[in-house]
C-alpha cells in the first residue's frame, strides 16, 4: 500500500507551472486521503487566488505522478479555498526561491 510519505515526495517534484515551485513548497496541499480498500488516493488542494485557470494544468500532473506510484488505483484532485491560501504556507525553501527570504 501506498504511503503519504510517498505521495508528499512525488508532490515535491511536481511544480507550479507560473511559478515553477513545487506544489508542495508552495503549501498548495491541504490533505492527503489514502483509501485502503479501493486504492484511491485524494488529494485536497488550493489554487493562489481564486480566479486562477490553471487548475487543470496542475490536477493533471498529480494524476499522473501520484497515479504511478505502487498500489495507487485511482487519484481524485479536490480543490477548495477553505481555509483561503495565503504566503504563511510556503516553505522557507519557496521563500528563499522566490527572494523572500
Amino acid at each position: 500500500m501506498v504511503t503519504k510519505t510517498q505521495i508528499e515526495n512525488v508532490l515535491r517534484t511536481i511544480p507550479d507551472p507560473e511559478i515553477g515551485v513545487s506544489l508542495w513548497d508552495l503549501g498548495l496541499i491541504y490533505e492527503i486521503n489514502i483509501d485502503e480498500t479501493s486504492g484511491v488516493v485524494t488529494v485536497v488542494m488550493t489554487l493562489t487566488t481564486i480566479g486562477c485557470p490553471l487548475f487543470s494544468l496542475i490536477s493533471g500532473p498529480i494524476k499522473k505522478e501520484v497515479g504511478a506510484l505502487k498500489g495507487v488505483a485511482g487519484v481524485d484532485v479536490e480543490l477548495t479555498f477553505e481555509p483561503p491560501w495565503n504566503m504563511e504556507r510556503m516553505s522557507d525553501s519557496a521563500k528563499t526561491q522566490l527572494g523572500f527570504l
